[in-house]
Protein backbone atom coordinates (compact mmCIF):
# COMPACT_ATOMS: atom_id res chain seq x y z
CA UNK A 1 0.00 0.00 0.00
CA UNK A 2 1.31 3.70 -1.14
CA UNK A 3 0.83 5.84 2.43
CA UNK A 4 1.05 8.41 0.94
CA UNK A 5 3.56 10.36 2.75
CA UNK A 6 6.68 10.32 0.82
CA UNK A 7 8.79 13.39 0.89
CA UNK A 8 7.22 14.36 4.12
CA UNK A 9 9.57 14.77 6.94
CA UNK A 10 9.06 13.72 10.62
CA UNK A 11 10.68 13.96 14.10
CA UNK A 12 11.26 10.46 15.70
CA UNK A 13 12.24 10.78 19.38
CA UNK A 14 14.08 7.62 20.88
CA UNK A 15 14.94 6.45 17.53
CA UNK A 16 18.11 4.44 18.08
CA UNK A 17 17.04 1.13 18.92
CA UNK A 18 14.07 -0.67 19.75
CA UNK A 19 10.20 0.84 19.25
CA UNK A 20 11.22 4.18 17.96
CA UNK A 21 13.48 2.87 15.72
CA UNK A 22 10.84 0.57 14.03
CA UNK A 23 8.48 3.65 13.82
CA UNK A 24 11.50 5.56 12.22
CA UNK A 25 12.38 2.76 9.93
CA UNK A 26 9.23 1.95 8.45
CA UNK A 27 8.38 5.76 8.29
CA UNK A 28 11.56 5.84 6.14
CA UNK A 29 10.34 2.60 4.03
CA UNK A 30 7.52 4.66 3.03
CA UNK A 31 9.58 7.76 1.89
CA UNK A 32 9.60 10.05 4.57
CA UNK A 33 12.80 12.10 5.41
CA UNK A 34 13.81 11.81 9.05
CA UNK A 35 15.06 13.91 11.85
CA UNK A 36 16.07 11.30 14.91
CA UNK A 37 16.87 11.75 18.30
CA UNK A 38 18.06 9.57 20.61
CA UNK A 39 20.66 10.02 24.22
CA UNK A 40 24.01 8.09 22.63
CA UNK A 41 25.66 9.49 19.53
CA UNK A 42 27.24 6.17 18.49
CA UNK A 43 23.52 3.83 18.61
CA UNK A 44 21.94 6.97 17.02
CA UNK A 45 24.83 7.84 14.25
CA UNK A 46 24.62 3.90 13.53
CA UNK A 47 20.92 3.55 12.98
CA UNK A 48 20.96 6.72 10.52
CA UNK A 49 23.62 5.38 8.78
CA UNK A 50 21.67 1.92 7.87
CA UNK A 51 18.39 3.48 7.64
CA UNK A 52 19.93 6.26 4.71
CA UNK A 53 21.98 2.95 3.04
CA UNK A 54 18.07 1.47 3.10
CA UNK A 55 15.42 3.56 1.95
CA UNK A 56 17.67 6.65 0.75
CA UNK A 57 15.64 9.13 2.48
CA UNK A 58 17.42 12.32 4.33
CA UNK A 59 18.17 11.36 7.67
CA UNK A 60 18.88 14.41 10.32
CA UNK A 61 20.42 13.19 13.92
CA UNK A 62 20.01 15.34 17.16
CA UNK A 63 21.89 13.17 20.24
CA UNK A 64 20.41 14.90 23.28
CA UNK A 65 18.16 14.15 25.84
CA UNK A 66 14.39 14.91 24.99
CA UNK A 67 13.35 14.92 28.36
CA UNK A 68 14.87 18.12 28.97
CA UNK A 69 14.48 21.91 28.22
CA UNK A 70 17.62 21.79 26.76
CA UNK A 71 17.30 18.73 24.82
CA UNK A 72 13.82 19.43 23.31
CA UNK A 73 15.09 22.88 22.63
CA UNK A 74 18.31 21.34 20.27
CA UNK A 75 16.06 18.86 18.91
CA UNK A 76 13.22 21.38 17.95
CA UNK A 77 15.74 23.85 16.23
CA UNK A 78 17.47 21.07 14.47
CA UNK A 79 13.96 19.29 13.16
CA UNK A 80 12.42 23.00 11.97
CA UNK A 81 9.03 22.75 10.07
CA UNK A 82 8.30 18.49 10.42
CA UNK A 83 4.71 17.05 8.90
CA UNK A 84 5.13 14.22 11.54
CA UNK A 85 5.80 14.01 15.16
CA UNK A 86 6.44 10.46 16.93
CA UNK A 87 6.84 10.96 20.58
CA UNK A 88 8.99 8.48 22.70
CA UNK A 89 10.94 8.34 26.04
CA UNK A 90 12.15 5.34 28.17
CA UNK A 91 9.60 4.37 30.79
CA UNK A 92 10.62 4.81 34.50
CA UNK A 93 11.61 1.80 36.33
CA UNK A 94 9.83 -0.50 38.07
CA UNK A 95 8.59 -1.27 41.98
CA UNK A 96 5.83 -0.33 44.24
CA UNK A 97 3.66 2.23 45.66
CA UNK A 98 6.01 2.50 48.70
CA UNK A 99 9.21 2.63 46.88
CA UNK A 100 8.14 6.36 44.59
CA UNK A 101 8.67 9.51 46.46
CA UNK A 102 7.65 12.96 45.04
CA UNK A 103 11.03 13.12 42.73
CA UNK A 104 10.42 10.00 41.39
CA UNK A 105 6.50 11.03 40.08
CA UNK A 106 7.80 14.33 38.77
CA UNK A 107 10.73 12.29 36.53
CA UNK A 108 8.33 10.23 35.78
CA UNK A 109 5.44 12.98 34.24
CA UNK A 110 8.86 15.08 32.27
CA UNK A 111 9.61 11.71 30.29
CA UNK A 112 6.43 10.75 29.61
CA UNK A 113 4.04 13.10 29.80
CA UNK A 114 5.17 16.56 29.86
CA UNK A 115 7.79 16.16 27.38
CA UNK A 116 5.50 14.66 24.49
CA UNK A 117 3.18 17.76 25.31
CA UNK A 118 5.72 20.41 25.01
CA UNK A 119 6.79 18.69 21.80
CA UNK A 120 3.28 18.87 20.63
CA UNK A 121 2.79 22.58 21.91
CA UNK A 122 5.60 23.57 20.00
CA UNK A 123 4.78 21.98 16.44
CA UNK A 124 1.46 21.57 15.94
CA UNK A 125 1.07 25.50 14.88
CA UNK A 126 3.03 24.81 11.75
CA UNK A 127 1.07 21.06 10.69
CA UNK A 128 -2.51 23.51 11.61
CA UNK A 129 -1.08 26.36 8.98
CA UNK A 130 -0.22 23.63 6.60
CA UNK A 131 -3.86 21.86 6.91
CA UNK A 132 -1.89 18.75 7.43
CA UNK A 133 -0.09 16.80 10.46
CA UNK A 134 0.23 13.22 11.95
CA UNK A 135 1.12 12.90 15.74
CA UNK A 136 2.09 9.43 17.64
CA UNK A 137 2.32 9.07 21.20
CA UNK A 138 4.19 5.94 22.23
CA UNK A 139 2.29 5.28 25.58
CA UNK A 140 1.87 1.92 26.90
CA UNK A 141 -0.56 -0.79 27.43
CA UNK A 142 -1.21 0.07 31.36
CA UNK A 143 -3.29 3.05 30.19
CA UNK A 144 -5.86 0.60 29.78
CA UNK A 145 -5.17 -1.76 32.58
CA UNK A 146 -2.57 -0.91 34.70
CA UNK A 147 0.57 -2.97 35.62
CA UNK A 148 1.47 -2.52 39.61
CA UNK A 149 4.83 -2.52 38.89
CA UNK A 150 4.94 0.17 36.82
CA UNK A 151 2.84 2.58 39.02
CA UNK A 152 5.08 5.51 37.43
CA UNK A 153 4.16 5.07 33.82
CA UNK A 154 0.85 4.28 34.72
CA UNK A 155 0.56 7.54 35.91
CA UNK A 156 2.10 9.49 33.79
CA UNK A 157 0.87 7.78 30.50
CA UNK A 158 -2.58 7.95 31.69
CA UNK A 159 -2.31 12.13 32.25
CA UNK A 160 -0.92 12.08 28.27
CA UNK A 161 -3.81 10.34 26.80
CA UNK A 162 -5.92 12.51 29.20
CA UNK A 163 -4.34 15.57 27.11
CA UNK A 164 -4.49 13.96 23.66
CA UNK A 165 -8.30 13.35 24.27
CA UNK A 166 -9.15 16.56 24.36
CA UNK A 167 -6.38 18.19 22.10
CA UNK A 168 -6.77 15.81 19.90
CA UNK A 169 -10.46 17.24 18.87
CA UNK A 170 -9.62 20.42 18.61
CA UNK A 171 -6.83 20.48 16.01
CA UNK A 172 -8.00 17.76 14.00
CA UNK A 173 -10.65 20.64 11.93
CA UNK A 174 -6.77 21.86 10.91
CA UNK A 175 -6.42 18.32 8.94
CA UNK A 176 -4.16 17.17 12.05
CA UNK A 177 -4.20 13.71 13.83
CA UNK A 178 -2.72 12.68 17.18
CA UNK A 179 -3.17 9.17 18.31
CA UNK A 180 -1.45 7.12 20.76
CA UNK A 181 0.17 3.45 20.04
CA UNK A 182 0.20 1.57 23.24
CA UNK A 183 2.46 -1.17 22.80
CA UNK A 184 2.76 -4.53 25.08
CA UNK A 185 5.91 -6.30 25.16
CA UNK A 186 7.93 -6.06 22.95
CA UNK A 187 11.47 -7.83 22.00
CA UNK A 188 13.29 -4.56 23.17
CA UNK A 189 15.80 -3.72 25.89
CA UNK A 190 12.55 -2.78 27.50
CA UNK A 191 11.36 -6.49 27.48
CA UNK A 192 15.18 -7.89 28.62
CA UNK A 193 15.49 -5.34 31.72
CA UNK A 194 12.09 -6.50 33.03
CA UNK A 195 12.72 -10.11 32.34
CA UNK A 196 15.65 -9.56 33.96
CA UNK A 197 13.80 -8.38 36.48
CA UNK A 198 11.59 -11.54 36.96
CA UNK A 199 14.74 -13.51 37.10
CA UNK A 200 16.67 -11.95 39.25
CA UNK A 201 13.48 -12.10 41.87
CA UNK A 202 11.88 -15.73 40.94
CA UNK A 203 15.96 -17.12 40.89
CA UNK A 204 15.22 -18.57 37.49
CA UNK A 205 17.01 -17.85 34.12
CA UNK A 206 16.26 -15.58 31.52
CA UNK A 207 15.05 -17.86 28.89
CA UNK A 208 12.26 -19.15 31.77
CA UNK A 209 11.48 -15.71 32.50
CA UNK A 210 10.34 -14.96 28.95
CA UNK A 211 8.99 -18.00 28.34
CA UNK A 212 7.00 -17.47 31.44
CA UNK A 213 5.90 -14.16 29.95
CA UNK A 214 4.84 -15.33 26.37
CA UNK A 215 2.84 -17.96 28.02
CA UNK A 216 0.88 -15.07 29.40
CA UNK A 217 -0.08 -13.15 26.05
CA UNK A 218 -2.80 -15.15 23.87
CA UNK A 219 -0.36 -14.77 20.54
CA UNK A 220 2.30 -16.65 22.69
CA UNK A 221 5.25 -14.69 21.51
CA UNK A 222 6.27 -10.55 22.07
CA UNK A 223 5.74 -8.55 19.87
CA UNK A 224 8.36 -7.16 16.91
CA UNK A 225 9.40 -3.94 16.11
CA UNK A 226 8.95 -4.11 12.75
CA UNK A 227 4.98 -4.59 13.44
CA UNK A 228 4.83 -2.07 15.69
CA UNK A 229 6.43 0.62 13.42
CA UNK A 230 4.62 -0.38 10.57
CA UNK A 231 1.15 0.45 12.11
CA UNK A 232 2.64 3.77 13.23
CA UNK A 233 3.29 4.44 9.65
CA UNK A 234 -0.15 3.45 9.31
CA UNK A 235 -1.07 6.18 11.39
CA UNK A 236 1.25 8.89 9.52
CA UNK A 237 -0.81 7.90 6.14
CA UNK A 238 -2.88 9.75 4.26
CA UNK A 239 -5.54 6.91 4.77
CA UNK A 240 -5.45 7.64 8.53
CA UNK A 241 -7.31 11.03 8.59
CA UNK A 242 -10.05 9.74 9.90
CA UNK A 243 -8.76 8.41 13.25
CA UNK A 244 -8.37 11.05 16.05
CA UNK A 245 -7.72 10.08 19.54
CA UNK A 246 -7.71 6.87 19.18
CA UNK A 247 -5.45 4.56 22.00
CA UNK A 248 -4.63 1.29 19.53
CA UNK A 249 -3.32 -1.89 21.35
CA UNK A 250 -0.50 -4.23 20.01
CA UNK A 251 0.07 -6.55 22.87
CA UNK A 252 -1.41 -9.74 21.27
CA UNK A 253 -4.33 -9.65 23.60
CA UNK A 254 -2.79 -9.54 26.25
CA UNK A 255 -5.32 -6.90 27.80
CA UNK A 256 -8.50 -9.03 28.35
CA UNK A 257 -10.99 -5.99 27.40
CA UNK A 258 -13.94 -5.95 25.16
CA UNK A 259 -13.50 -2.40 24.34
Amino acid sequence: MDLGIAGKRALVCASSKGLGRGCAEALAGAGVDLVMNARSTGPLEEAARAIRAAYGVSVVTVAADITTEAGRAEVLAAAGDVDILVTNAGGPPPGIWSDWNRDDFIKALDANMLTPIALMTALLPAMMDKGWGRVVNITSQSVKAPIAALGLSNAARTGLTGYVAGTSRQVAPSGVTINNLLPGIHATDRAVSLDAGVADAQGISMDQAKANRAATIPARRYGTAQEFGATCAFLCSQHAGFIVGQNILLDGGATNATI
